[in-house]
């Protein structure tokens, strides 16, 4: 009977493997990552390919979703301004930030705005005061999206402000995810619900507080408020990200607060998110884009990537920032799981005398993704790049800046999973003043961070090389 069982195990593990490499059509280096699981490991190699490794058929299940994308009309419009000679003369920030522009409009359509004002938070603290005072003031229309939102006295404060603003006549709509909110009960949501508010779970449980569905997770944090003012960045709800956990200790991130015309593309991204969700008829309508008040001078476009995308959106910009840099590049990323594309342009950039430096935790939340982090920060000090952990606390902050004019605030890490597995968004900054914000912030990082030389990385324990070269295998799929 044992040896039945055995024989069994050996045929289902060859037809997951037949599946993987025939069918499935994979990155060779995730394949190899699979295949090391299901014959190293065979019975918990098959339940982690349950829960991790399903494609879905993600092409079908977001066909409609990607349709809705397509601004075809305002897109050629903008390729025209582009290529006029004096566009440059008009927008100073966009001399050396054209080819990363027409990227992300032809390839990514994300439409290009320059009236925008920027305030940049760098902790949890000054996000949600900032916010939930916007919050009370909406007269029409409150519209968020989060990937993590907790049972606690910080969630609870905002469904209490929600409820109120639901019962004053004001629009409110929530989306959250089904695994970041898996914890979360309907009870937690049904004073809102009551109060007329409605309310969408992204990918929900198959059962309560069970989701086989690990990957394909809505991770974007978007707040728009009556279509006036909009929020994006990494900090979810949670008294974790006021750095109130024990654990994790001072909470550092970046979150960003815009007024002007990108407003309008986070309200298209979170009305796309809703109507896949919920699958509502289309809400498209003018109300949600009224006229921009107090507009300001910063150019932006908001990109989007995810299953539904054609290119890796995020990932092919920030390659495109790393290559265009002439001076320096500063990195931030809780999750540093480059791609080999991304590795070597990196290492190129060193190695050409650009000034690259990346800040990681000096603690991990998944022990994995902080080992194959490590290996790659390894590979990186060998051609120059500098490399630091963060000490003050844990390094939430998902922002790349290059040279004087070029930033990217959102939810994407630099990391595999952002790449291709999640739903992300980030803010792709022009802006002079914004970027040397942004750099000020990164140097004072520095001081409370701790610099890895390659003399300190060499003399690690024979363990963490060990546990380094597992997890570097295992990348593909964190």
């Amino acid at each position: 009977m044992v040896n039945w069982l055995l024989f069994l195990l050996l045929i289902v593990n060859i037809l997951f493997a037949v599946l993987l490499v025939f069918f499935e059509r994979r990155n060779p280096s995730t394949t190899w990552a699979w295949l090391m699981i299901l014959f190293f490991v065979p019975v918990l190699g098959f339940f982690l390919y349950l829960f991790l490794g399903q494609d879905l058929r993600k092409k079908k299940i977001f066909a409609a979703k990607e349709a809705d994308d397509r601004l075809e009309k305002m897109i050629h419009q903008q390729e025209k301004i582009l290529s006029r000679k004096d566009i440059e003369l008009a927008y100073p920030s966009i001399k050396n930030s054209k080819d990363l522009i027409y990227l992300h409009l032809v390839a990514h359509n994300a439409l290009f705005t320059h009236d925008n004002t920027v305030e940049i938070f760098n902790d949890g603290s000054e996000k949600f005061d900032k916010m939930l005072e916007d919050i009370k003031k909406a007269k029409k229309f409150i519209h968020m999206e989060y990937y993590i939102i907790r049972n606690d006295w910080l969630g609870k404060q905002i469904i209490e402000l929600l409820t109120l603003k639901a019962k004053e006549g004001v629009e409110v709509r929530l989306l959250y995810d089904g695994m970041g909110c898996i914890r979360l009960s309907d009870k937690f949501f049904q004073p809102l619900l009551e109060a007329g508010g409605k309310i969408s779970c992204f990918f929900p449980p198959f059962l309560p507080y069970i989701n086989v569905r690990i990957n394909y997770r809505n991770h974007r944090k978007i707040c728009v408020i009556d279509g006036q003012t909009a929020y994006v960045g990494g900090i979810n709800i949670g008294k974790e990200y006021l750095g109130l956990s024990k654990k994790m200790g001072y909470w550092r991130d970046t979150h960003l607060r815009i007024k002007g015309g990108a407003v309008d593309y986070l309200e298209l991204r979170f009305l796309l998110d809703w109507r896949f969700s919920t699958k509502e008829p289309y809400l498209i309508k003018d109300k949600y884009f009224p006229p921009k008040e107090g507009l300001g001078y910063t150019g932006i476009q908001i990109v989007s990537s995810g299953p539904d995308s054609k290119w890796s959106s995020i990932r092919n910009g920030y390659l495109k920032m790393i290559t265009l840099a002439k001076k320096r590049i500063y990195i931030h990323t809780p999750y540093f799981i480059p791609d080999d594309s991304l590795l070597e342009a990196l290492k190129l950039a060193a190695l050409s005398g650009v000034d690259v430096r990346i800040i990681i935790p000096n603690k991990p939340d998944h022990m994995f993704v902080y080992w194959a982090s490590l290996s790659y920060i390894g590979e990186l000090l060998q051609a120059g790049v500098k490399c630091y952990t963060y000490e003050k606390g844990f390094l939430h902050s998902k922002m790349i800046l290059v040279d004087d004019v070029i930033s990217t605030v959102g939810t994407a890490n630099l990391d595999i999973r952002s790449f291709k597995m999640n739903f992300e968004v980030n803010a792709f900054i022009y802006d002079r003043i914004i970027n040397n914000q942004l750099q000020e912030q990164f140097m004072k990082d520095l001081a409370d961070s701790k610099e890895i030389t390659r003399e300190i990385y060499e003399k690690r324990s024979f363990g963490i090389k060990f546990k380094e070269s597992i997890s570097r295998l295992l990348s593909p799929i964190l």
